[in-house]
């Protein structure tokens, strides 16, 4: 049930990025901009922690859980280092999961040829 509900979650997130994708003149990196303030601002309310404990790597694993993730580093470094804390928190808290996208990004790109459409 647990991979359930966490594919049903993760999905839905997914289908209303595509849905914004599909019905606004927006590009993709900003699309994913969006996902992650959302996440940010789901995580200052207090929403996203309980949708997390709920529905597990299918909350955590969108782009809006790196956004709550981001968030949720800045706060623990602004109650430790103070106003520092506010630019320090969000590099530390996310730079494992940055550095193997951009690592495995890397890698991939060494095996196939993205090829960009023609506008």
């Amino acid at each position: 049930m647990e991979y359930f509900i966490s594919f049903m979650v993760g999905g839905t997130i997914c289908v209303f990025a595509q849905i914004l994708m599909d019905t606004t003149k927006l590009l993709p990196g900003r699309v994913m901009v969006i996902l992650v303030c959302t996440g940010v601002f789901l995580g200052s309310v207090g929403l996203y922690k309980p949708l997390i404990d709920f529905a597990g790597a299918g909350a955590f694993v969108p782009l809006t859980g790196f956004g709550y993730n981001l968030w949720k580093g800045m706060v623990e470094a602004v109650n430790k280092d103070g106003f520092i804390g506010l630019f320090r928190g969000g590099f530390t808290s996310a730079s494992v999961g940055t550095s193997a996208a951009l690592i495995i990004s890397y890698i991939a790109s060494l095996f196939f040829s993205p090829k960009f459409p023609k506008q």
